[in-house]
């Protein structure tokens, strides 16, 4: 079994900045594609960015710019650098995880449980 949580959220001032982190725990064999999701209430969840394990980048255009998605293979850790942030940038944000984790079973979706980021004033 693997987990996934988040960390680094909380409330900032409009153009001020916040780093995400996704640690993943369990018996790891390689991670795959790791990606950034946001969701507001009411509203459906979008993707932010995804890296995958060789380090190839697509972000989403409102991101673009601004937020930058990096991971770390050898400590399965995964960051969103996030820059000039707006109240548009609120959301809880989760990390997702494409897992080989264990011989005889297929690659698995996980998810963390997400953070609160704020931008207001």
């Amino acid at each position: 079994q693997v987990e996934l949580v988040e960390s680094g959220g909380g409330l900032v001032q409009p153009g001020g900045s916040l780093r995400l982190s996704c640690a993943a725990s369990g018996n790891i064999i390689k991670i795959y594609v790791a990606r950034w999701f946001r969701q507001t209430p009411g509203k459906a969840p979008e993707r932010v960015a995804q890296v995958t394990h060789n380090g190839d980048i697509n972000y989403a255009d409102f991101v673009k710019g601004r937020f930058t998605i990096s991971r770390d293979n050898t400590n399965n850790m995964m960051y969103l650098q996030m820059n000039s942030l707006e109240p548009e940038d609120s959301a809880v944000y989760y990390c997702n995880e494409e897992v080989d984790f264990a011989v005889g079973q297929p690659i698995t979706s996980f998810w963390g449980p997400g953070t609160q980021v704020t931008v207001s004033s």
